[in-house]
């Protein structure tokens, strides 16, 4: 939950006709409160006041949408997870149509992918974009317009938790977790201004790569050898023409351009470099990716 006051209550009475049409009794709605700042929280309790089977995880602070799932994950104690935002961008019913698809497919994971970005043209491009570039660089590409929805056996949520990586991208670790996944395709619902800015968007991207790739650091040593025989070629070919013909190397503008060049290759790899420094800094630590203020349930 994240600014989830408009919808909260909407969404636990859907979710709960959901669960109860695929698990009659048998079910639980667990909440995670990543430190919504309105009346998210207040809202969740009250439900959770009238209804044993919703329990909440209220964390000390924002941490963050996929630390926050993953601290979901923790928490869940069924033999099938199903796996939502509370924004209803995704609809709850779409429980049974995913429990049908894993009971038919013999699946560990069914996932959601969009048949089409929703949102505006720039939303849909940028998606678009992301989706071509992180692949490209990535060693085990996403599914394109995959999205958070899943269904989930205990025993791979078992194995995803595994993975304890502070720069956490639910859906990459997915991937890397294996078993065997199939994909879904849903329509998802706009309801208003992303909190995914752009921002965020360049954030996650960057996050990922430096996370899930080393095809960055590959790149370095490629594009840094072609300048080496590049700039040896050129200086030969100098050397030859002032021995041969007597032409003097002269310009300085080319000068100028080929010290920009450089220097802003230089830097970018720098920049590059420190970003993987800073992942190793952050993992050594071993800080814990969330922390649970307090956990809303019934015992017994």
């Amino acid at each position: 939950m994240y600014r989830s006051e408009a919808t909260i209550v909407e969404f636990c009475e859907r979710a709960r006709a959901a669960a109860a049409a695929v698990a009659g009794d048998d079910y639980e709605i667990v909440l995670v409160n990543d430190g919504s700042p309105d009346r998210s929280l207040d809202l969740a309790v009250s439900l959770h006041e009238g209804d044993a089977h919703i329990r909440i995880v209220d964390l000390s602070r924002n941490f963050g949408h996929h630390k926050a799932m993953m601290t979901g994950l923790e928490h869940a104690r069924g033999a099938l997870v199903f796996l939502i935002d509370s924004d209803l961008e995704e609809a709850p019913e779409l429980l049974a149509s995913f429990h049908a698809r894993l009971r038919d497919t013999g699946a560990d994971v069914v996932y959601g992918v969009q048949a089409s970005r929703k949102g505006g043209w720039f939303e849909r491009l940028s998606g678009y974009v992301w989706f071509k570039i992180f692949n490209l660089l990535s060693a085990d590409p996403l599914p394109v317009n995959v999205i958070t929805v899943r269904i989930m056996t205990r025993r791979y949520v078992e194995s995803l938790l595994l993975h304890r990586e502070r720069a956490l991208m639910i859906a990459a670790i997915a991937v890397i977790t294996g078993y065997r996944q199939e994909p879904m395709v849903v329509a998802k619902r706009s309801r208003g201004e992303t909190t995914y800015t752009l921002r965020r968007k360049v954030a996650l991207f960057v996050d990922a790569i430096t996370s899930f790739s080393d095809r960055p650091l590959v790149a370095i040593f490629y594009i840094g050898s072609f300048i080496v025989v590049t700039a040896s070629l050129a200086a030969l070919r100098m050397i030859y023409r002032k021995l041969a013909h007597g032409i003097s190397v002269v310009g300085w503008p080319s000068l100028i351009v080929s010290i920009w060049l450089l220097g802003g290759l230089t830097i970018f790899c720098i920049g590059l470099l420190g970003i993987y420094l800073s992942r190793v800094f952050i993992e050594t630590k071993q800080r814990p990716y969330t922390i649970v203020r307090a956990v809303y349930e019934r015992k017994g």
